[in-house]
């Protein structure tokens, strides 16, 4: 299994604020789907940041995010291992399947795939 992008999620209530500041920096806003914005370095597009008021399909705002090239064996793998799941295995309207797992550390991982 290989990652191909690691996204910070940060709950926010200033989305518009955020994009206007990390656009300082030279941020630009990729996707928003109204609960969820990303914004990209134009010269590095996996240099990515999200923010979200709160997450349309599950119950909590994951952390962060992991996009994979095989999400159904990272599922079977944090199941096989006694990981918990916090939001099962689900394809999304908006393109991706994905789950939520608890990190050691107490944090929320979205893991992702493309479909």
């Amino acid at each position: 299994m290989a990652v191909r992008r690691v996204v910070p999620n940060v709950q926010s209530v200033a989305v518009r604020e955020s994009r206007d500041f990390y656009g300082l920096l030279g941020f630009e806003e990729v996707m928003n789907h109204g609960w969820i914005m990303t914004l990209a370095s134009p010269t590095d597009p996996a240099a990515q940041v999200s923010f979200m008021a709160e997450d349309k399909t599950a119950p909590v705002t994951p952390d962060m995010s992991v996009e994979v090239d095989d999400v159904d064996a990272a599922y079977a793998l944090m199941r096989e291992r006694g990981a918990e799941i916090v939001h099962p295995l689900q394809d999304e309207e908006w393109g991706v399947r994905r789950f939520f797992v608890r990190d050691p550390n107490g944090r929320v991982v979205n893991v992702l795939g493309h479909r």
